[in-house]
């Protein structure tokens, strides 16, 4: 019986079946109805393990709702703190971060790494070679620094992040294209000068575009997150299979 992950970010659901370690189709969803979607998901077919990591603490009657359609729950929010505690992480990390963690550990042993995650909010980690995590940072993330730019300047309008970017505007709305793409390459730049020894890991919606920004060897994992969800529900399955 395969398990279920699901993903429930600032904006939007990523889910994925897993045999292991293993991902199969990945689904995304944006809206309210996120437990109407999870359902038309466990209803095909029943998860042995069904991981739900989310931004938001989930209610009673949620938890119950889920514990219905799985062999076994496992809740990751802020009510429910103990499996990172039982990887050795901070109680603060949120679970997309921690997940991205689990997975760089296993796929990158023996390493140092740099996680890098580009989503709404722009998060950077820190691995040693040992696996253990020295901590990190937190940003505003591409899209969202250009909807600051214009939800706080009246002058302003609102830019979409260009296919094609100079380091330097010669018009308005380069000029805000420039300022916030290359002034996150600037900043990526520098964390990642922090620990030139390490491997750099990129993730999340923009990871593919700034990626090709870098002068740096860099891995694009997409999916990193859900690698490490799938990694917590492997675990579980080979725990109690003993």
């Amino acid at each position: 019986m395969p398990n279920l992950l699901v993903e429930i970010g600032n904006t939007a659901l990523k889910a994925a079946w897993s045999d292991g370690m293993t991902l199969g189709k990945t689904f995304r969803y944006q809206g309210e109805k996120w437990m109407d979607f999870t359902l038309s998901l466990t209803r095909r077919e029943k998860p042995a393990v069904l991981v739900v990591s989310s931004v938001y603490v989930l209610t009673e009657e949620d938890c119950k709702t889920l514990s219905g359609e799985c062999g076994y729950l496992l809740l990751l929010d802020k009510d429910h703190k103990e499996p990172l505690l039982s990887h050795g992480l901070p109680a603060y990390l949120s679970y997309d971060r921690a997940a991205s963690v689990l997975a760089a550990r296993y796929l990158f042993r023996g390493m140092g790494c740099t996680l890098v995650d580009f989503g709404t909010t722009l998060t950077i980690d820190y691995l040693d070679k040992d696996g253990l995590y020295t901590g990190g940072n937190i940003s505003l993330g591409c899209r969202t620094r250009f909807k600051a730019l214009n939800r706080y300047s009246r002058a302003l309008p609102l830019v979409n992040t260009p296919e094609n970017c100079a380091l330097v505007g010669q018009s308005e709305q380069a000029s805000i294209e420039s300022g916030v793409v290359s002034g996150i390459q600037f900043e990526i730049e520098g964390y990642l000068a922090l620990h030139p020894e390490n491997v750099v890991v990129f993730t999340g919606g923009d990871a593919n575009y700034f990626a090709k920004r870098m002068k740096s060897s860099i891995f694009v994992i997409c999916n990193l997150v859900l690698m490490g969800l799938a990694l917590m529900a492997d675990e579980y399955v080979k725990k109690n299979d003993r």
